[in-house]
């Protein structure tokens, strides 16, 4: 049931599929159609505002999620959302480490979840095997994700800002925007702040768990619904983070997510137009890429004498052969970075 051991993607000639997003049911581009829940997210505030509507309308009787830690405000903390007040004071990305799974009960009419992809995998994969009935399971809400930064790399990030963990009263990774920056209040009641492109690709992204780097699957494939940035795009087609209203593309995964969508909509929570996942491919090249090379980083760490997981239905050595040197580069990349945090005594 483990995702760091195991993941396996059963095939449904049902549903349709995307190479790098797997298999839907149907994709939207989205957003919250309140304002505040629309700024307060991380894109759109498709998830808070589904969280909150699940509430409100008694179809669960409360939504597990993560929130930055009130005590310590530099860690994130899972969270039990119980109104749509609490949805959103828990609204917007946590880039640091945090396990939701322990909350989760398998009681549909108490709980629906929202958390990373690999959690959505481990929470279907173990109903799947105590053999839940569909009907009966916790919805499951994820997002795209990219890899957990480690806890190290957050506070890192607020020294570079000048200041101590220690003086940190607010932290906020994203948001209030998008895609939002990086922001802290402190106890003196000042502000400081850095950009996500400076955050995120100058240094959360580059100091992410090693797990996260052989993942099969980004993009909530597992769950009934997943959310992710729909980035605008320059001239050359690549993902442009200026800011801007957010917009994401919404992925519903199964029946019940395409359902619970369209009540959502039709009840004027989220705004919802069709989406060609091609599109969303093309500003998210860092899931196309991740996912065809994956094959090469496993390969190259079980030459360095280390396991990898074992992962089933996602056409691995298809997906490697689209792009056969960028795979065998990942092959040697791997092999040299395995080895050389083996050290010399391996």
């Amino acid at each position: 049931m483990c995702p760091g051991l195991s993941v396996s993607e059963r095939p449904d000639p049902t549903l349709s599929h995307h190479p790098t997003f797997g298999k839907f049911v149907s994709a939207w581009e989205g957003w919250a159609t309140d304002e505040v829940v629309r700024r307060s997210g991380s894109s759109a505030g498709v998830l808070t505002a589904m969280s909150g509507w699940l509430i409100d309308t008694k179809q669960t009787g409360r939504v597990i999620g993560s929130a930055r830690d009130q005590v310590k405000p530099s860690r994130t903390v899972p969270v039990i959302i119980m109104s749509r007040e609490e949805a959103l004071r828990s609204a917007g990305s946590r880039y640091a480490p945090v396990s939701n799974l322990p909350l989760l009960q398998s009681d549909a009419a108490e709980n629906a979840f929202v958390g990373k992809p690999c959690e959505a995998s481990a929470a279907k994969q173990l109903f799947d095997a105590n053999e839940v009935p569909d009907e009966s399971r916790p919805v499951l809400l994820s997002f795209f994700c990219a890899g957990t930064p480690s806890q190290a790399a957050t506070e890192d990030l607020v020294r570079k800002l000048g200041v101590e963990v220690e003086q940190v009263s607010t932290l906020d990774y994203r948001g209030d925007g998008w895609p939002g920056e990086f922001r802290i209040g402190l106890n003196d009641g000042t502000n400081r702040s850095m950009s996500y492109h400076e955050s995120w690709g100058g240094h959360l992204g580059r100091n992410l768990q090693w797990r996260c780097k052989l993942c099969v699957d980004g993009t909530g494939g597992h769950a009934d619904i997943a959310v992710g940035d729909y980035w605008h795009a320059d001239a050359n087609g690549f993902p442009v983070f200026s800011d801007a209203e957010g917009t994401s593309a919404v992925i519903a995964r199964t029946v019940r997510g395409e359902r619970l969508l369209q009540e959502a909509a039709a009840a004027g929570v989220v705004r919802l137009r069709p989406l060609d996942l091609a599109k969303v491919a093309a500003v998210q090249p860092l899931q196309v890429t991740r996912k065809n090379t994956l094959l090469g980083r496993l390969i190259g760490r079980r030459l360095a004498g280390k396991s990898v997981p074992k992962y089933r239905g996602y056409f691995l050595f298809r997906l490697g052969m689209i792009d056969p040197f960028n795979s065998l580069k990942s092959i040697a990349g791997t092999y040299r970075r395995t080895v050389s945090r083996m050290g010399p005594n391996r």
